[in-house]
């Protein structure tokens, strides 16, 4: 058992509180999912420039020099931002992958939570509100975001078990309920290239949406190929630089409710977790549809 919330924002000016709206959603769903906490923020991205947000377990010792020892493989491009275990690294696009693939080298204690042009992610273990608290959630700006609280039951509670998942440039997924397929799937997306960090069968997911969307398909398309590839129980909510997509299994038992007005589209695990939303008395709320694609675009939005 597990909790999910996902806000996409139609309304520009509602930007300035997504982190404060998506970290009421995430707190209220604790008590399904109290060993660990995660969510990803997407803004508006500044051309020419992309942001890696990493964490550490040695923050004091990995974080404080980062900039320099990143300068020649950045060219001079980089900035670090410090948020408690994690830093977000912002660098020139063009320098993007190799400041990735030099971080590898720089501290056994570093790992990649996320990359792209627009989204920052942050999770740890502890305690949604704890977690939302340690990262300044609540005064985040940003267009669209998705949370997760996990009750762990296949694997390990770590920073690296918790969700979202992200497996491609500004995309991740947040994932309630098991895959059965899972060993399968990741040995042959190994096969194909992809790095696996974790035995979660979440990060397969999201490493299969990574895969299939580099073929060309866009988000929506991606989440009904799921349909026919991946086995088992799942409610995955997913993010991509400008898309929010949500998709449950053809039995649907893991809960979620949904509500859309003018200025926004939200999911949650349960309704509780709207309930805070701003004219949330006159959404339209639904229950997601078993095997059914529900795919918004900010391109589409604006």
């Amino acid at each position: 058992m597990c909790g999910i919330v996902g806000l996409f924002l139609k309304d520009p000016a509602l930007e300035p509180q997504l982190g404060a709206l998506l970290a009421d959603m995430l707190v209220t769903m604790t008590d399904r999912g109290p060993d660990s906490a995660g969510l990803a923020i997407y803004g508006s991205p500044t051309p020419g420039q992309s942001k890696i947000t990493v964490q550490s377990a040695q923050a004091l010792v990995d974080f404080p020099a980062l900039e320099q020892r990143l300068a020649e493989v950045s060219g001079g491009s980089a900035r670090v931002a410090v948020k408690s275990s994690h830093a977000v690294i912002t660098v020139a696009t063009d320098r993007l992958a190799a400041t990735r693939s030099a971080l590898k080298g720089l501290s056994p204690d570093l790992r990649v939570m996320g990359a792209g042009e627009s989204v920052e992610i942050y999770k740890e273990v502890g305690l949604p509100k704890d977690v939302v608290a340690r990262f300044g959630i609540a005064g985040m700006a940003g267009t669209h975001g998705i949370g997760h609280t996990r009750m762990a039951t296949e694997s390990a509670v770590t920073t690296m078990g918790a969700h979202p998942f992200s497996t491609g440039a500004d995309q991740c997924l947040v994932h309630n309920g098991s895959l059965s397929n899972h060993n399968n799937l990741r040995r042959s997306l190994a096969r194909d290239g992809m790095v696996f960090e974790t035995q979660n069968d979440s990060e397969v997911a999201a490493a299969y949406l990574t895969t299939v969307m580099a073929q060309g398909r866009d988000l929506g398309a991606a989440l009904a190929g799921a349909l026919e590839d991946l086995d088992g129980f799942f409610t995955f909510v997913v993010g991509t630089r400008s898309g929010f997509g949500v998709l449950r299994d053809p039995i649907a038992c893991k809960p979620a409710i949904m509500a859309e007005t003018e200025r926004y589209v939200a999911f949650g695990s349960e309704y509780r977790a709207l309930v805070g939303l701003p004219g949330i008395e006159s959404a339209r709320v639904w229950e997601p549809e078993p095997a059914t694609v529900y795919f918004w675009d900010q391109r589409q939005a604006a």
